[in-house]
């Protein structure tokens, strides 16, 4: 079981800050902005490669709910949205999941 599924089980404590029958989205313990926060779908997927066909109205959920977490979170100004892939594309959990940052001015090229 994975972290995430762990915080979906809510076996490990977390600031949520949004949930609906499809994902969770909570706040990152190590931000990298004012506001960072995470969305997980809550069907285990390994990353956003190992998504078929049959995913693609989930994914169309995670990027949905991450637009209206900003809302919320009041992000007029903008946001970034990042899903890292694989070990060089940074992915620390085998979970998808969507960074949304926000809150300052992000930096470009990001990394």
């Amino acid at each position: 079981m994975t972290l995430f599924e762990k915080i979906i089980a809510r076996q490990i404590p977390a600031d949520i800050v949004f949930e609906d029958d499809q994902c969770l989205a909570f706040r990152d313990i190590a931000p990298q902005a004012p506001v960072h926060i995470l969305i997980v779908p809550k069907k285990p997927l390994e990353r956003l490669g190992a998504a078929s066909q049959a995913d693609c109205a989930l994914l169309g959920r995670l990027l949905f709910s991450a637009a209206e977490i900003a809302r919320l979170e009041k992000l007029v100004d903008g946001f970034r949205i990042v899903i890292n892939n694989g070990s060089h594309g940074g992915e620390t959990v085998p979970h998808l999941h969507v960074h949304l940052l926000g809150g300052r001015q992000l930096a470009w090229p990001p990394g």
